[in-house]
C-alpha cells in the first residue's frame, strides 16, 4: 500500500481511482505508515442521496479527505475549508462559504505581495498544534484548482470573508469565532471525535487571532486585511 507524508503524519491509502491518485502522488514517502485509512466498497454502490450526481473518483476523493480528517483530530490537527497564503514564512487563512471570494482575496494577496507570497492550500488545508505552535499545512484536497504544496508554515491568524461595498476588519468574539469556523470543517458524527474537534477549535481560538472582513474586490482589501493581520 502506497504511503503518504501529509500533515507531518505516514498515512497508508490505496488510490483507486487517477483523480486521487494523480493529487496525492507528490506526498508520497518511503516510510512506514503510522496508521491507514479507506472507503468501503458499499459506499459507492448504496451512496447517499446527496451524491448521486458525483463520479466515482470525486467520491472518492472527498471520501478519503474526510477519512484523514477524522484521524487528524487524534493528533491535535483538524480540517479547515480555507484558502491560505503564506508570507514570510506565516500562513494567514481565509475562510467563508463557496462562493463568498475567499481565493479572490487570496489572489488579491498575491497580487500585492508578488513573489514574497504563495498560497499553501486553496480549499481544505491541515491545521495541527505541535509543541504549543500552530501550523498549516498544504493537502491533496485542495478544490477544483488543486492549488498545494507539500509544506508547512506557522499560523498568524485566521480571517473569514463577507462581501461589502466598502472594507473593514474586525477581531471577533470568541462565541462567534467557535460557530463559524465549526461551520467551515468536516464535523464528525462520532461523539468522541467531536469532542476532540472542539477542544482543539477552543485552544485554538484562544491562540490565534480570529478576524472578520467585509470586503469588495479591490487591492485595498488586501492592503487592509495584510497590514491588519500581519502587524497583530
Amino acid at each position: 500500500m502506497p504511503v503518504y507524508k501529509i500533515a507531518d503524519l505516514k498515512v497508508g491509502f490505496e488510490p483507486k481511482y487517477d483523480l486521487l491518485k494523480n493529487r496525492s502522488s507528490k506526498y508520497l514517502c518511503d516510510e512506514p505508515a503510522e496508521f491507514n485509512i479507506g472507503i468501503k466498497d458499499e459506499l459507492f454502490t448504496n451512496r447517499p442521496e446527496y451524491c448521486e450526481n458525483i463520479t466515482d473518483d470525486c467520491m472518492e476523493y472527498l471520501w478519503m479527505g474526510t477519512a484523514f480528517n477524522l484521524k487528524l483530530l487524534e493528533y491535535k490537527g483538524m480540517f479547515l475549508h480555507s484558502s491560505t497564503v503564506v508570507v514570510d514564512g506565516k500562513a494567514y487563512s481565509f475562510s467563508a462559504p463557496c462562493g463568498t471570494g475567499k481565493s479572490t482575496h487570496t489572489g488579491l494577496w498575491m497580487k500585492l505581495l508578488g513573489e514574497k507570497a504563495f498560497i499553501i492550500n486553496d480549499d481544505k488545508a491541515a491545521y495541527r498544534k505541535i509543541d504549543d505552535k500552530y501550523y498549516v499545512y498544504g493537502t491533496p484536497f485542495s478544490g477544483k484548482h488543486e492549488i498545494n504544496v507539500d509544506t508547512r508554515a506557522e499560523l498568524k491568524g485566521i480571517c473569514f470573508v463577507e462581501q461589502a461595498k466598502e472594507n473593514s476588519i474586525e477581531r471577533i468574539p470568541m462565541d462567534d469565532a467557535v460557530s463559524l469556523i465549526i461551520s467551515q470543517t468536516v464535523r464528525p458524527s462520532v461523539p468522541q471525535r467531536m469532542e476532540m474537534m472542539c477542544d482543539f477549535i477552543d485552544e485554538l481560538i484562544r491562540d490565534i487571532p480570529i478576524y472578520r472582513l467585509k470586503c469588495n474586490i479591490e487591492l485595498e482589501a488586501a492592503k487592509l486585511s495584510y497590514e491588519t493581520m500581519s502587524n497583530y
